[in-house]
């Protein structure tokens, strides 16, 4: 059997399955096609019958990693759900190696779905405020959701690696990052609140 039947053997899903247990297990760097095509017994060409290239590829983890983002239990109103929203999707970054970098890559080639900022979007208009500043804010607070989880997850790696300096003094808020995380988007919240026109 060619290593392109075989890859026809495998379904979409199998690929990308396989590619999210080897960018936990081994980090972005490490996921190349080559390694997912070993991983499923085919030559690297058979993967191209299901992703035109790794770019696809990589949208389609991101679009898995954020769809994730669920808020438990009846979901809060207000300020409370923006707040829910960005707790969810912190939760379902951290859940895979490099979460945060697939989808803030994936953004920056304008690939996969939007359902991340949508769902901020849809919780910031929810709070009373018109299209336009909820497309914005979305924006913004997605941008700072990526950022600062991916700048915990490359200081996890760090720290199993045995290779974060610990000096007195140095900008090292990582003691309770959850805590850190809920106070930048609090700011943000809290700014936004402000912006409100008076009535």
């Amino acid at each position: 059997m060619t290593g392109s039947e075989n890859g026809r053997r495998h379904t979409r899903d199998d690929v990308a399955r396989t590619a999210l247990r080897i960018l936990d297990d081994y980090g972005l760097p490490d996921l190349t096609m080559r390694r997912l095509a070993s991983a499923l017994d085919v030559q690297p060409s058979a993967l191209y019958w299901h992703f035109s290239n790794k770019q696809s590829l990589l949208a389609e983890l991101a679009d898995r990693i954020v769809t994730r983002a669920t808020v438990p239990g009846p979901a809060p109103g207000g300020a409370a759900r923006v707040h829910a929203e960005a707790a969810a999707l912190r939760d379902a970054l951290l859940a895979y190696r490099d979460g945060a970098e697939v989808v803030a890559s994936t953004l920056a080639l304008g690939l996969g779905s939007t359902v991340a900022h949508d769902r901020l979007a849809a919780a910031i208009a929810a709070d009373g405020f018109d299209p336009n500043t909820a497309r914005r804010a979305a924006s913004t607070l997605l941008h700072f959701i990526l950022g600062h989880v991916s700048h915990e997850q490359q200081r996890m790696q760090y720290d199993s690696l045995g290779v974060l300096a610990d000096h007195t003094g140095s900008l090292r808020d990582e003691d309770d990052p959850a805590a850190e995380y809920a106070f930048g988007v609090g700011l943000l919240v809290s700014g936004l609140e402000l912006s409100r026109s008076p009535a």
